[in-house]
């Protein structure tokens, strides 16, 4: 179905058939124009256009905010009294909907508690398999911990030949306070009439008098005589209903005693060499329940405690020289004086750096000794003197997350990994990369019986980490933090565990899902999408990527342009036909038409700083050089190591060295080197959002807003009225609406689904009190200025310099179609971090002397050929500045424009975190076997 009988099938609308097509017709959602569209049943449908074309608006707020409407208009009338107020999408009609399921890019928990292995809820089963077939293994011997039963000792018993006769005892124990006397009448009383002191047997009724001479005895009480008779049914149930008793009498132990044998004694408490165990149960494996979190830190795996890379911050320095930073001022220096003066004595270096002195050494300065108090004596000093506002502050200095030195980051109580399924416990398989897993439960042997109760949940295990293994997360372990994912990967997280329920008949909307993927991985994920598709269910993704286009059923191609220039659709049909149109972005960038240049030559570089020693999670490196004054583009297949050596040891390390301070820890290096002193700053731009409030907005981020109420203020009729700008902010009371606190929407809380939001019926939306609304600037009032794009509000503005030179940035970047108090909980990761690319900007960088180190993760999410282009030139704007970037990319269209790459691979997880290539893009396209350098050369 291309274009040309698309406009055709416009007219032909009413006969197209809802079994068959998604019919969306005259959709005017946000910058859609009356956009008609019949979308394909069962196909693999690929929505395509510029950032800011109304991809989104369509699949989204359109088609899937409809599925949604729809759904809950089919429950109760308890979700159906919100229904009245839950807003349609703007649309003549849609016909043809499918239950639908939306997988986002949002990392949309922030609970410190959710990891890899609950949100998939593979860990679930794990603990249900631990539970059901795990052995505990004592620590001290080695050996299987069990209890005695009634059955497992009648069985025992009867293992002996027929015949044997044997005793059956309870050891006494003497109640506190009670004489052995009395103990014995008690006995008889219950109709016990002997008991066994050492070997002997005697009648209670006939020692009554001599009991002196039996205090120091061993004394049992005599249950039962009995013989072994196999066949004798009601004699089981006698020895059977003995050792009960004995058990009872015995407080748990039982012994039995048979002639000519030594004695065997039995337990039916779960213990082995002097240690009682908790048995195996669900909750012993849970985090989430007291029963089963670590004692230390709750469950969350961190604990707050003192940071050792904020108390040493520069391991080249030696302690004379000022390593230790709490110990510099004037008054903490008394600390350092007597290691200074004694160290002679026990033969402390302190002219050697800290990275060179031993363990031993290293630990000294924490634990001290009779000459001085080492570091852990300080804080502890520091902490009782928490009254005072000075020691305070100084111990917040020093306080950094640490991995809980009892469980190691595990969350579970210490107990739960004797645990042991195959001689490994739940605590080291949630720490195996998922493709190590997959190799354990593969090679897992079971017994018959564990077979047999544990065959279910193993399939859905091996299940569910397979389709882990497809959409390219197999570097992941189950132990990882869900709000440490990018979106990408926790977009496909989702759409794995969407897989394992496996719906059929449904509408799967999914936003960007190749976004963190290496081109390699990106063909597994359209396998996954192709599997959900012949499943019967119609998927839809809003997609920039060149491989999944070519895989694609169809095209949808929404433009020409961002913003108020698009929202129409510009082509409809396969690639091939795609390729030949010339009136959309995409197509000219696919025909070759349009392109991203590579530059005429690459920038040279003097000044670097070095990493050596990095061990951090994967990585395996002994020395790296990360140029400054250029652009450095790290690449390498997903999970290689790349945000590892970035975000956890680079960025931390030289925040930490530079005095900028980051809560974060700094991943395992030996030490920086090189020209790090040239650096003043390090801003890390990534994709987290741009505000926690839904308040937080763009226009408030890039700093443009206070122009913009200030100019409100001096209108006329505000000076008669005597609003100060505070009356043009949504934050302050004043003149926001009261009802909404200037958010515009108010937020019902849905017990069992999605909170839903609606329009606030005070306000209508704008935020403001009506007498606020009066007072107009240009002819607009600041709730119409807060709903232009920033392209507009540029030609409104115009004439006020303050307001556009903070907006011009955003345009700059691609965001001209974002409007100005467009929620920040809105925007997309990637256009999150564009808005803070555009505030760096809007700063006007830094002169020459002050020089920046930019960080940007993954900058080209969410963004089309034509948008990338333009990222570029903002990019290359802050390296002309005088400043270093550094991209984490996949990108063939960012790396081919790169000064230096840093690859890292071969592969993912385990098998990665090596450095594979440094230099040139020119000299990496020769490189053999290399994945990226395979993807390059297509591009150079």
């Amino acid at each position: 179905m291309e274009l040309a009988n698309n406009e055709t099938l416009q007219a032909d609308f009413e006969k197209l058939d809802p079994r068959e097509y998604i019919i969306i017709k005259g959709a005017r959602v946000n910058n859609l124009k009356n956009l008609s569209v019949a979308i394909p049943r069962n196909q693999l449908v690929v929505v395509t256009g510029l950032s800011g074309s109304g991809k989104s608006s369509l699949a989204f707020d359109t088609l899937f905010a409809e599925g949604q409407r729809m759904y809950v208009e089919s429950l109760s009338s308890y979700a159906r009294q919100f229904l009245g107020r839950m807003e349609k999408p703007e649309v003549d009609y849609i016909k043809g909907v499918s239950p639908a399921i939306a997988i986002e890019q949002k990392v949309n928990t922030r609970n410190p508690r959710s990891t890899v292995g609950t949100t998939t809820e593979i860990y679930d089963y794990m603990k249900l398999l631990f539970a059901r077939i795990g052995k505990t293994i004592s620590p001290v011997s080695g050996e299987p911990v069990s209890r005695d039963t009634v059955s497992s000792i009648s069985d025992e018993i009867h293992k002996r030949e027929e015949g044997a006769r044997f005793m059956i005892l309870a050891p006494l124990h003497k109640q506190k306070g009670r004489t052995l006397k009395k103990e014995l009448e008690l006995l008889l009383s219950k109709g016990y009439t002997r008991i066994v002191a050492e070997e002997e047997v005697l009648y209670i009724e006939d020692i009554l008098d001599q009991v002196k001479e039996l205090e120091k005895k061993q004394i049992c009480i005599l249950i039962d005589r009995a013989s072994v008779q196999k066949d004798d049914e009601d004699n089981q149930f006698r020895i059977s209903d003995s050792i009960q008793t004995a058990f009872f009498e015995g407080h748990g132990e039982c012994i039995v005693d048979f002639v000519d044998e030594k004695r065997i004694s039995f337990n039916d408490k779960f213990e082995k060499d002097g240690i009682v165990f908790e048995e195996p149960s669900v909750n012993l494996f849970s985090f989430n329940n007291p029963y089963g979190a670590c004692r230390t830190c709750e469950g969350f795996g961190k604990v707050l405690g003192i940071d050792e890379d904020l108390v040493i911050p520069d391991k080249t320095l030696s302690v004379y020289e000022g390593a230790i930073a709490p110990w510099k001022g004037e008054t903490m220096r008394l600390w350092l004086e007597p290691l200074l003066k004694n160290g002679i004595k026990f033969d402390f270096p302190i002219h050697r750096p800290y990275e060179e002195l031993t363990e031993a050494e290293q630990q000294l300065l924490w634990t001290g000794n009779k000459y001085f108090d080492g570091l852990n004596a300080f804080f502890k000093h520091l902490e009782s003197k928490l009254h005072k506002i000075q020691y305070r502050v100084m111990l917040s200095r020093y306080r950094g997350r640490t991995i809980c030195p009892d469980c190691k980051g595990t969350r579970l109580r210490k107990d739960a990994g004797y645990v042991k399924i195959n001689k490994a416990s739940i605590i080291e398989l949630v720490l195996k990369p998922i493709d190590q897993l997959i190799a354990f439960f593969d090679q897992l042997k079971l017994d018959e019986y564990d077979q047999k109760v544990a065959g279910r949940i193993l399939k859905e295990i091996e299940n569910r980490l397979q389709y882990l293994m497809e959409v390219g997360l197999g570097y992941l372990t189950l132990n990882r933090l869900t709000s440490t994912l990018s979106g990408g990967e926790f977009q496909r997280i989702k759409l794995a565990t969407s897989l394992g329920s496996a719906l059929v008949g449904s509408m799967y909307i999914l936003d960007e899902p190749s976004i963190g993927l290496h081109p390699r991985d990106t063909r597994k994920l359209v396998g996954v999408l192709k599997t959900l598709r012949d499943l019967g269910n119609t998927v839809i993704v809003v997609e920039h990527e060149e491989e999944v286009m070519l895989e694609a059923d169809q095209i949808i191609d929404v433009g020409p342009d961002a913003g108020v220039h698009g929202g129409e659709m510009v082509f409809q049909g396969k690639l091939e036909a795609l390729k030949k149109a010339d009136n959309t972005h995409t197509a000219k960038f696919l025909n070759g038409t349009n392109e991203v240049k590579v530059p005429a030559q690459r920038r040279k570089w003097k000044n670097s700083i070095v990493i050596k020693g990095a061990k951090e999670n994967n990585l395996k490196i002994s020395e790296v050089k990360i140029p400054l004054e250029v652009l450095t583009v790290v690449t390498g297949v997903s999970g290689s190591g790349k945000s590892t050596l970035i975000k956890k040891v680079l960025y931390p390390a030289l925040a930490k060295i530079i005095g900028q301070g980051s809560t974060e820890s700094t991943g395992k290096l030996d030490k920086l080197e090189g020209d790090y002193k040239k650096v003043k700053s390090i801003e890390f731009v990534d994709q987290n959002p741009i505000g926690k409030s839904s308040r937080s907005n763009p226009v408030t981020y890039v700093k443009a807003y206070d122009a913009i109420r200030q100019l409100f203020a001096d209108q006329g009729l505000s000076k008669q009225r005597g609003y100060k700008p505070a009356h043009f902010s949504f934050n302050v009371d004043g003149g926001r609406c009261e009802m909404c606190q200037g958010e515009g929407i108010q937020k019902i809380e849905m017990q069992f689904m999605a909170d839903i939001e609606l329009t606030c019926e005070s306000c209508g939306g704008k935020r403001f009190k009506n007498e606020i609304l009066d007072i107009t600037y240009q002819g607009k009032h600041i709730a119409e200025v807060l709903d232009l794009t920033v392209e507009e509000s540029l030609e409104f503005f115009e004439k006020q310099t303050a307001v556009v030179n903070k907006l011009k940035p955003l345009f700059d970047v691609g965001l001209g179609y974002i409007r100005l108090g467009q929620s920040s909980n809105s925007l997309s990761g990637g256009e999150a971090q564009r808005v803070k690319l555009a505030s760096y900007l809007g700063k006007g960088g830094s002169t020459k002397h002050d020089h920046n180190l930019f960080i940007f993760d993954e900058p080209t999410t969410g963004l089309h050929f034509h948008d990338i282009k333009k990222l570029l030139e903002s990019i290359n704007a802050l390296i002309e500045q005088g400043n270093s970037v550094i991209i984490i990319e996949h990108n063939m269209e960012v790396i081919k424009t790169a000064d230096w790459i840093i690859d890292l691979g071969p592969e993912g997880g385990e098998n990665g975190g090596q450095i594979t290539f440094e230099g040139l893009p020119e000299d990496m396209v020769r490189l053999k076997g290399n994945h990226t350098a395979d993807y390059l050369k297509g591009k150079l």
